[in-house]
């Protein structure tokens, strides 16, 4: 059958989408719609964006700020609600699309559910115990990558470990991350680098997507996968707000893809500051310790003198004690001298010769000294020892009374033996 093209009304683009619209528009004013929320995004601007949808089918929906910020609850992935307002057609794309006035909660989503069961499963099993987590190899060498070839994920990966871990080997374990089989793929790919001796650490994710694209990382094969793995492994699922099973089970989970290698890094990173921060800190501390050297070194300079003039000083220093010296020993003399005569003159006094020299003598009877006239007889040989000589006298009379002998002696008669 040949069409005539010539003899049919030709319309631009923009002249059917706005028919479409019109169509669409007028016939489908209110609708009530019941579905699952996938792909929730709430902008600056204040607006709702999400995907409404049930197992065959799906429609984009926008719901405005002035609609939205009057909802009593938060919208989530998963969650299954039913949704008021009206069906129009976006002309720039072309896109057929549901702007929602109102939305209530009616429940929890078939993906939301079985999540649910997966994760109450395996965490009654022990399998998210925080005991169970193994601690990141703090500089490795190895590091394992199971996630899609042609993913940005993996080319994300790759190029912070070429900016910040040179040297380290990136071993790439290909898979599907979505679609039938992906789950059983990435398992076999955890086990797979499990077996190889060299890899210090895992990397298991891929980028963003919806709950249906990532839903092969809520497999109980591939959390099964990663509690039976020797080596640390890293999930890095989606963004940040998507939550996995993989991310429960894992020994670390990382936002993204690009955080899953920086954190693999972080501790060569921390060294590297840390060695930054303490070369910095020796830099610091030799130029201080020069300049205070050399500002010791000019004190010194300056306080230097000639040794000839050091040995002037000291010259003079010991002449100033020899003449102390010379006054001290001849004060020390003059004070000996005269203590050495005023014990001569004690001592003279004291002499029996000093007391001969007054007139009075010694009497001896034989080598006995005679203080009493009782202790001789008459006719007894004495020896007198005078000042000046001595004499051999005989007794020829004893008197036992000298008082009157000793007066007359005083009185300048010398005594008569």
């Amino acid at each position: 059958m040949t069409v005539d093209l010539h003899h049919q009304a030709v319309v631009k683009v923009a002249e059917l989408v706005s028919a479409l619209q019109e169509l669409v528009e007028d016939n489908f004013v209110e609708v009530l719609v019941q579905g699952e929320l996938s792909n929730v995004s709430r902008p600056s601007s204040g607006h709702l964006y999400f995907t409404l949808k049930d197992s065959s089918a799906q429609i984009r929906c926008a719901m405005f700020r002035s609609q939205s910020r009057l909802l009593n609850f938060q919208p989530q992935d998963g969650e299954s609600v039913v949704c008021r307002g009206r069906v129009s057609v976006y002309p720039q794309r072309g896109d057929l699309q549901l702007i929602v006035e109102d939305m209530n909660p009616e429940g929890v989503g078939s993906l939301q559910q079985a999540f649910e069961e997966v994760r109450l499963r395996l965490e009654k099993e022990g399998l998210f115990a925080r005991e169970k987590k193994k601690s990141l190899p703090a500089f490795p060498q190895t590091i394992g990558i199971v996630t899609s070839s042609s993913g940005a994920a993996f080319q994300d990966i790759l190029q912070i470990l070429r900016r910040r871990a040179v040297g380290v080997t990136v071993l790439l374990r290909p898979v599907r991350v979505q679609g039938v089989g992906a789950a059983a793929e990435i398992a076999a790919g955890i086990a797979d680098l499990h077996r190889h001796a060299d890899v210090n650490v895992m990397i298991v994710g891929r980028g963003g997507g919806s709950k249906e694209d990532l839903w092969a990382f809520n497999e109980e094969i591939v959390a099964r996968a990663i509690a039976a793995s020797d080596i640390p492994v890293i999930s890095a699922v989606g963004h940040e707000t998507d939550v996995t099973i993989a991310d429960l089970v894992s020994d670390l989970r990382a936002p993204t893809p690009s955080a899953a290698a920086e954190l693999v890094v972080q501790n060569r990173l921390e060294l590297e500051r840390h060695l930054d921060q303490l070369l910095l800190r020796l830099g610091r501390q030799m130029r201080w310790q020069i300049n205070l050297i050399a500002s010791r070194l000019d004190g010194l300079e300056k306080r230097l003198k000639s040794p000839v003039e050091r040995l002037r000083l000291q010259q003079q220093h010991v002449a100033q004690l020899w003449v102390r010296l010379v006054q001290g020993m001849r004060h020390l003399c003059q004070i000996r001298h005269h203590h050495l005569n005023l014990l001569a003159g004690r001592l003279d006094a004291l002499s029996p010769t000093a007391v001969l020299n007054r007139g009075y003598a010694i009497v001896q009877r034989d080598t006995e000294v005679v203080f009493s006239s009782s202790q001789v007889q008459s006719l007894d040989d004495l020896r007198v020892i005078l000042a000046q000589g001595q004499l051999q006298v005989k007794v020829t009379e004893v008197r036992g009374d000298v008082e009157e002998d000793v007066g007359s002696t005083l009185d300048g008669e010398p005594p008569r033996c």
